[in-house]
């Protein structure tokens, strides 16, 4: 690092003028600039200089730390405070960088003790302040940071052990949730690849005793959720193993091999002599937190495994799944994809320029951590979309490489869909029509020529087929058409046409045809509602018998003969079809008044839109946002027999949970103005009795009542909604056990084996609604327990609900 001083500067002058070179920008050079101005450039400075440090540079990582902590150290007279916040924020927010900021941070202790001791008491107090908050994953990197500390001579070891004992002692507290005490042995376990033989070394017998502890934990631990979040059912060729028990396995060789690791940078090493005469800190007493009924503690994980040493054939050797360096590297990754993944270019970037990938095969390890969390149940920690445009983006950067191992990933994955979980097939559908989007549908189709040969409701086939119609949505039909091989016809999508019934002169003879013309003028005409209504009235009752005519019921074929001659005629786009329903909506809900009548409407838009999945959804979204129909009648539509035959299709599912969310979204908005609104009511009561004028408190009074009357109805509107709420979880489950017990009985009946393709799909989106929606469904548990998920159903179907509840333990 080179570094020019003006002479006879202080402090602040040599701020202004250092020259540390770091990343791609050179800063520091003096600038002529007012001094009000100043101090806000130096602290804007210092902060990029930390930021960048360990980023390319023309210098050595030792000389651009040692540069720095030169820097840091002239500058902590006026700046400390700043400098504590950005290191203590560094250490939150960039944790793959944690080994060059402890070396920094180390280096400043040498310099300065005082320091050394200020910012290990800032770390322990946000510390605190993240797990009162429920920041678990940059807690765990904050211990991590800490244990780090103890290499560099910080922090004395016996301290740092004794913190570690108080975290293991959750594990005999009771009546706490099982996740709780996950937690602090996953963030134990997760330091010892860092810390491990520096504690071995000063408190071995301590050590003994702490892990002796962690493994009579795990032994007794309930492992029922296991199943529910497994990419894969079956444990070849690769176990998918639960978190901790992998990383249990993981810290087991590593203490074989005494804790030689080899793939930690250590820049530290490198000032050993100057770091050993550091004075260390004894960290304060830590206990860790009570638990608290409103915690969210991070739930279990399965290690997604789908590459060994023998899937990259030439270079680097890749690590054992049960060697440290596998941990340590996909820990790494992890980190870099959480800190840059709003920035996909930057974020490729900083994974192809991953320190050691020269003793690694790189891309390969990319490629499993970026799938592990697209797949990653209950939901991955990003949208979809986000791994889709980084993985377009290494293909961009390695053309020469990554697109092949891509490639040989996407194989794999469909060799592997028998046993592979519904929703992670839903998610690799999604990704792989949209990355071949961006590659002109570049596939060799003829390779996965076994799919034509199978039962069409077997995986393969499905997954074929619905990317292809995935792909027709970011295309047109006959581009599918034309770039797939001829013998897969039977899987290629429909032509997305409407489907009109009155189309021509052979409907004449069916009923409604007349008044369908009529309609059809009357909209064109600019009829106005009352006068549509009264064409309607026209139409005959087939549910009603002539002399019936006292009580108007439900009738079917006026809601067919109005909705199929709208929709028809507004055939041309989403946008027509959009402004047709917005047009006619009056009409539409006098049609559908009743429950016949809300689920017929959806039967019709089937009909006429069965070849255009994509309508069909777009469609049913907007009429329950004008509450043409509601949340409980598509569910009980989607369940029925008339969709019986589309029941395992992906659209059906992407409709069912967009309707569970606008459900959920439409509670969370009126609990949020109820809240408000007391807020608002509590500032007027503390207002008027701090105000102490008579006319102002007859006005905050008068304001008071009305404010009560609107908290009363909003309070009626949320118990409303959530009723509700309950309700279509009620529907949705009530009509998954009714499908499955059919099932089993007949399967039982006629001697047949239960598993069949629906019924593994059927179990799965069980599964994946509660997983999906796990927060809101926890509230309605008891009603759960009690109506549907008793003792006496089947075990099958009980052993989801039951593999649920675990995941809360």
């Amino acid at each position: 690092m080179k570094m020019k001083r003006e002479e006879g500067g202080g402090n602040r002058a040599r701020a202004g003028t250092v020259s540390v070179e770091v990343g791609f920008l050179s800063l520091g050079q003096p600038h002529k600039r007012r001094r009000t101005s100043e101090p806000i450039e130096i602290e804007d400075r210092l902060e990029s200089l930390i930021c960048r440090v360990g980023e390319k540079s023309t210098s050595s990582l030792e000389s651009n730390l040692e540069g720095l902590a030169g820097v840091l150290e002239a500058d902590l007279p006026n700046y400390k405070n700043k400098i504590l916040r950005i290191l203590c924020s560094v250490a939150r927010l960039l944790p793959e960088k944690l080994t060059v900021y402890t070396t920094l941070v180390g280096l400043l202790n040498a310099r300065n003790y005082n320091f050394g001791g200020e910012f290990v008491e800032a770390m322990i107090r946000q510390l605190k302040e993240t797990l009162k908050n429920n920041l678990y994953n940059e807690a765990v990197y904050l211990v991590r940071f800490l244990s780090d500390l103890v290499n560099c001579h910080v922090i004395a070891a016996p301290s740092m052990v004794a913190m570690f004992e108080n975290f293991v002692s959750v594990t005999q507290e009771e009546d706490v949730p099982q996740v709780r005490s996950d937690w602090f042995v996953y963030v134990v376990l997760s330091c010892l690849p860092w810390v491990g033989k520096e504690l071995y070394e000063k408190k071995d017998v301590e050590m003994d005793r702490l892990l002796s502890q962690i493994e009579g934990y795990l032994k007794r631990r309930v492992k029922t959720h296991v199943p529910m979040l497994q990419v894969w059912s079956a444990e070849k060729p690769h176990p998918q193993e639960e978190y901790l028990d992998c990383l249990w396995a993981q810290i087991q060789k590593l203490k074989k091999d005494r804790w030689q690791e080899r793939h930690i940078l250590r820049p530290y090493i490198a000032f050993d002599s100057v770091l050993c005469e550091a004075l260390q800190h004894n960290l304060p007493p830590f206990t860790p937190p009570g638990h608290m009924p409103d915690a969210h503690y991070p739930m279990p994980r399965v290690v997604f495994r789908m590459f060994d040493y023998t899937d990259a054939p030439e270079g680097p050797v890749m690590p054992g799944s049960h060697s440290v360096e596998r941990f340590v590297i996909e820990e790494n990754l992890h980190c870099i994809i959480k800190t840059h993944w709003k920035e996909r270019k930057t974020c490729a970037a900083q994974l192809l320029s991953y320190p050691g990938k020269s003793k690694i095969p790189l891309n390969y390890h990319i490629v499993e951590v970026i799938f592990g969390q697209l797949f990653q149940l209950p939901v991955p920690p990003h949208i979809d979309v986000m791994y889709t445009t980084l993985l377009i983006e290494l293909c961009k950067l390695q053309p020469g490489s990554l697109p092949q191992v891509l490639a040989q990933a996407t194989e794999m994955l469909y060799m592997r869909l028998d046993t592979m979980n519904t929703s992670c097939i839903d998610r690799l559908i999604n990704w792989f029509a949209h990355h071949l989007s961006n590659f002109q549908f570049r596939w060799s189709w003829d390779d996965w020529a076994d799919c034509l040969t199978v039962d069409r409701e077997m995986p393969k086939p499905k997954f074929v087929k619905e990317v292809l119609e995935k792909s027709m949505r970011l295309s047109y039909h006959q581009r599918i058409v034309d770039i797939v091989p001829p013998t897969f016809s039977a899987l290629i999508p429909s032509e997305p046409v409407f489907v009109y019934k009155y189309a021509d002169e052979s409907a004449v003879s069916l009923p409604g045809y007349t008044v369908s013309i009529t309609v059809q003028n009357a909209i064109k005409n600019k009829a106005s509602n009352e006068e549509i209504l009264s064409i309607l009235k026209e139409v005959s009752n087939p549910n009603q018998e002539d002399d019936d005519d006292e009580t108007e019921s439900f009738n079917p074929l006026k809601i067919d003969v109005f909705l199929q001659t709208l929709l028809h005629m507004a055939a041309k786009s989403f946008s027509h079809s959009f402004s047709a329903l917005g047009k006619f909506h009056e009409i539409l809900k006098a049609l559908t008044d009743t429950d016949e009548g809300k689920l017929h409407i959806l039967k019709v838009v089937y009909d006429v839109w069965k070849n255009h999945p994509q309508m069909i959804a777009v469609l049913v979204d907007k009429m329950i946002r004008t509450q043409i129909v509601d949340c409980a009648a598509v569910a009980n539509w989607l369940f029925s027999q008339n969709m019986a035959h589309e029941f395992t299709r992906l659209y059906i599912w992407e409709i069912l949970h967009s309707t569970i969310r606008k459900m959920n979204k439409h509670v969370q908005k009126i609990q949020k103005e109820l809240e408000e609104a007391k807020d608002k009511l509590e500032k007027q009561q503390h207002k008027r009795r701090d105000s102490g004028d008579e006319d102002m408190e007859r006005t905050s009074e008068d304001e008071e009542a009305q404010l009560e009357e609107q908290i009363e109805r909003l309070q009626e509107k949320v118990e409303s909604a959530q009723s509700e709420q309950k309700n279509l979880f009620l529907v949705i489950f009530q009509r998954f056990i009714m499908l499955l017990t059919e099932h089993l009985v007949r399967c039982e009946t006629g001697s047949v084996d239960v598993s069949t393709p629906w019924y593994r799909n059927c179990i799965d989106r069980l599964q994946q609604i509660f997983l999906m929606h796990h927060q809101t469904i926890q509230q309605y548990m008891g009603t759960l327990e009690n109506l549907l998920f008793t003792a006496e159903l089947d075990p099958h179907i009980l052993a989801v609900y039951q593999q649920f509840c675990a995941l809360q333990l």
